[in-house]
């Protein structure tokens, strides 16, 4: 008699442990994917849901957005210089059964594929697009990741291309390539004032060869900052062509 009560009472307990076992509480965030005896039943959630032990199991689905750092890569771009880029994505589940039955780890895989890709996109453009042209770059492998993952019930929200480091080799090359064309800047500004200038030189010479009087205010003008000097003797040249006129001046 006392052995039947006692294994009354372990079974009574057991019976009550699978009874607990049976509810399950999901987040508003969460999703169960069930399993009937190893085939998929259907997608439960969130709130209370009964999973019947033994027969059923429950692989919880998070569908909140996960944000993934891609470790750095070490690209060489169209031009073959390498440069190391990182980047990050922001992506979430839109299906929990083809998360967890088409693909056998959809984090892993995601990031696995960020990677790659990210690779292969920058791999096909210059070092000049991949720091001027960020956005283009974002937009493109974010455009691949979504079409690849989409059998996977995975939506690429957003992808951003965080740092692209040179090599110190490179870093003196684009100095150098920077100072020249500096240089270079200031040559053809230089070039293009001398060549004003000149213009303008030409064009008051030949004011001055058909102006007599232009020459004669001209001459007054220079006399007059010369004047304006603190030095006590001032010396200057008399044009030939104002004597000659005074001379004729005098005679009449």
């Amino acid at each position: 008699m006392f052995e039947f009560e006692y294994f009354g009472g372990v079974i009574l307990l057991l019976v009550i442990a699978l009874l607990f076992s049976m509810f399950r509480v999901l987040r508003e965030y969460e999703r169960g994917v069930i399993f009937m005896l190893g085939r998929f039943y259907k997608v439960k959630g969130p709130g209370l849901i009964i999973v019947i032990p033994v027969l059923q199991q429950m692989v919880r689905v998070d569908l909140r957005t996960v944000v993934m750092d891609v470790p750095t890569q070490d690209v060489i771009s169209r031009v073959n210089v390498s440069v190391q880029v990182n980047a990050v994505i922001y992506f979430r589940v839109l299906d929990p059964e083809k998360a967890i039955i088409q693909v056998e780890n959809f984090l892993e895989a995601t990031s696995q594929l960020s990677q790659t890709t990210l690779r292969s996109v920058l791999g096909q453009h210059d070092l000049d697009d991949m720091l001027a042209e960020r956005e283009r770059l974002n937009a493109d492998i974010q455009d691949i990741l979504d079409k690849q993952t989409a059998a996977w019930g995975i939506k690429v929200a957003n992808v951003e291309i965080k740092h692209v480091d040179l090599n110190e080799t490179m870093v003196r090359a684009i100095a150098k390539q920077a100072e020249a064309e500096r240089e270079r800047r200031a040559k053809v500004i230089h070039a293009m004032g001398e060549y004003e200038a000149a213009e303008k030189l030409a064009a008051a010479a030949e004011v001055l060869a058909h102006e007599d009087k232009a020459i004669q205010l001209r001459y007054m003008q220079t006399l007059v900052e010369i004047a304006g000097d603190k030095s006590s003797t001032i010396v200057f040249p008399m044009p030939i062509g104002l004597l000659d006129k005074l001379g004729m001046k005098s005679d009449e």
